[in-house]
Formats: C-alpha cells, sequence, structure tokens
C-alpha cells in the first residue's frame, strides 16, 4: 500500500508503526495439515498435504495480545470471510493460499458462498487447534447491512478469541448479506463498469455474485463495453484461453496431464469458479473480444450493440424488469454490490 492508501485507511497512524508482509520472504510453516485429513473433508477430492503458514512477526513476535479486525461477509472461496482467514491467508504464504484457494474451488462454490462450515475452513480450523493456540488472538467481527433507508450500518459485533465470535457473525452475515429470492430466477442481465471490468477474471463476479440465484437451464447475459481479455496478467491470460472454463472434471483432467497448472493453482481455480458446470448458460456481450475468442473458452457469444439496443442499462432499474414485448429479466447494474441466491441453495 501506498502512504496516501495507508493515509485514507489508518488516518492518523504512524508510518512506522506499520510491518510489511513479504510473502515470499517473512512466512514460517507452524505445521502441516496432513493429506489424509484433506481427504477425509473433501470426500476423496483432494490428498494433497497443506501448509499452515503465517508471517514471522505473527508467530515470533512475543506479542502480549494480537488483534484481528474484520467484517465477516460471504466469501466464494472458504464460505465466509474473516476469523482464522485473516492469520493464514493474510499473513500466508503462496503455496497456502493457493492450495486452500483449490480447495474451495473443487467442492464447488454453490456448495459453499455462506456457508461457515466447509472444508476450507476446516482446514484452517485443524491448524488453529494444532498449531497456534499459545498465540493471544482476539477477533473483533462486524457485520455490516444496510437499514431501512439504505444505508450501511453495523447490525452485529462480535469479539471473543474462540471459535463462537465467527460462527455467531456468520450466522446473521447470512441474514443480512444475501438478497434471497423464493424461487431461482430465470434470467438475468448484468452490467460490467467499463472502467472497471476489463477482464473476466473481474467480470466473472457476475457469475460468481448470481449463480446461487440461477435456475436449471437458466440464462445470464454479461454486457461487457470494457472486456479486451480474459487475464489482469499474461500468464493467466495464456492460461484461461488454453484451458477455457469447462467446468470441474475438465479442469481437474487438465490439471492431472499439465503440470503448468499444477504450479498455478489459483488459474485452475479461476477456471472452475468461472464455470457453471453446465448448469446454466452465460452470454458474454463483450467491447473488444471476438465471436471466436469468448466461444473458445466456452461461453456463448452476444454482439454487445444489439444487447444494448434490448437491454439498455439507461433505461432498466436494479431488480426485476418486463420489456414491451413481454420478457422478464432480473437486472444487476454493478455484481459487486450484493449477493443473490434462491432460498433453497441457501439451506
Amino acid at each position: 500500500m501506498t502512504d496516501e492508501q495507508l493515509e485514507e485507511m489508518f488516518p492518523g497512524v504512524p508510518k512506522e508503526l506499520f510491518r510489511i508482509h513479504d510473502w515470499r520472504k517473512d512466512v514460517v510453516t507452524v505445521g502441516t495439515v496432513p493429506g489424509e485429513y484433506i481427504s477425509e473433508i473433501t470426500g476423496g477430492a483432494l490428498d494433497y498435504s497443506w501448509p499452515a503458514q503465517l508471517n514471522k512477526l505473527v508467530i515470533n513476535g512475543g506479542h502480549d495480545l494480537i488483534l484481528s479486525v474484520g467484517q465477516v461477509v460471504p466469501h466464494e472461496v472458504i464460505g465466509m470471510a474473516n476469523y482464522n482467514k485473516n492469520l493464514f491467508v493474510g499473513t500466508g504464504g503462496s503455496e497456502g493460499i493457493n492450495k486452500s484457494h483449490f480447495a474451495g474451488a473443487v467442492h464447488g462454490i454453490e456448495k459453499i458462498l455462506g456457508k461457515a462450515d466447509n472444508p476450507v475452513r476446516r482446514m484452517l480450523n485443524y491448524a488453529s487447534e494444532h498449531f497456534i493456540t499459545h498465540l493471544p488472538v482476539v477477533y473483533i467481527h462486524t457485520v455490516i447491512g444496510r437499514d431501512s433507508s439504505g444505508k450501511l450500518v453495523i447490525r452485529g459485533l462480535y469479539i471473543g478469541d474462540d471459535p463462537e465470535v465467527f460462527t455467531l457473525a456468520a450466522a446473521l452475515s447470512l441474514k443480512v448479506n444475501f438478497s434471497v429470492f423464493e424461487k431461482p430466477l430465470d434470467k438475468v442481465v448484468v452490467y460490467l463498469d467499463p472502467s472497471e471490468f476489463k477482464s473476466t477474471w473481474l467480470g466473472n463476479k457476475s457469475i460468481y455474485r448470481t449463480r446461487m440465484a440461477m435456475a436449471d437451464n437458466g440464462e445470464l447475459i454479461v454486457l461487457a463495453p470494457g472486456l479486451k481479455e480474459f487475464g489482469e496478467d499474461k500468464e493467466i491470460d495464456r492460461l484461461i484461453r488454453k484451458y477455457g472454463y469447462r467446468g470441474t472434471p475438465a479442469t481437474l483432467e487438465s490439471l492431472n496431464l499439465n503440470e503448468e497448472l499444477k504450479q498455478n493453482l489459483s488459474a485452475a481455480a479461476h477456471l472452475i469458479h468461472g464455470s457453471t458446470e453446465g448448469r446454466f448458460s452465460v452470454t458474454y456481450c463483450p467491447g473488444s473480444l471476438t465471436r471466436e475468442q469468448i466461444e473458445s473458452v466456452n461461453f456463448r457469444y452476444g454482439d454487445l450493440n444489439e444487447a444494448l439496443k434490448i437491454y439498455n442499462p439507461g433505461k432498466l432499474k436494479d431488480g426485476f424488469n418486463t420489456l414491451p414485448d413481454g420478457e422478464e429479466f432480473f437486472y444487476i447494474s454493478n455484481p459487486a454490490t450484493g449477493l443473490w441466491s434462491s432460498r433453497e441453495r441457501l439451506i
């Protein structure tokens, strides 16, 4: 973070009090979660061991108190953010981060998003219970939601040093951070701001955030005027183009056959997260990418100009819309601002 960013987020805190987390050089492996346990909690899908990693100042700093502060919100990799994720991912190293990310992807985003108990969290809990019980960690968790006027407010504050501080916060977050529908949505249209979303690496937030609301055989249309690439990073972009969003079985098969994917589990996890597993379709309407490029990664292609004539963001309202010809759909102007689910998928 730059000095300007630090001042904006932590106004008045002296710069000399900050410590840089170097995830390459400053990481210590405090223990290893055995592959047998990983296999047990993933139903045999994975059997690698997982390194529980922390910044050396966290584990060896001799602190009287460690405060971990953050907001509990639904998270596509670990179900609900915060708690010991702040330690083992927030101050961890690349191997621990990538392996935990991949475990979440293999388990399935629709089975993990919004769930406090899942294989990834169990990995971290195992590490907490076996390797860091001597650390004086106290968690301060908030749950943020909108009040009746639409203003963001603190809906819950939980402080403690045991798992309940997280499970209570997660239970409240589930109630206030999802838009829940009684029935799944057959058609959803999402607009991606061209100043922010230039790749499917980021633009697939339109898939992550809506997939639990999508009906089987439903259609998601993504209006993406700024879309010009697949990955923000050149190597990630190359891997997405090569392997595509083809679902968990195909990605795992490619992973087993190709060393380049084994060495880039974050890319493999993204390929899984960006796939609908064939449950519903995704039609991307890009500003720059061609039909051939879009279809090569297993999305449907839509002409942006034609789509904008039908679904004009300037005339649509967030929520349910009905066109003059009677077509009904749910419109989202910014997928980063919410989470949507049918009630049946939260059970």
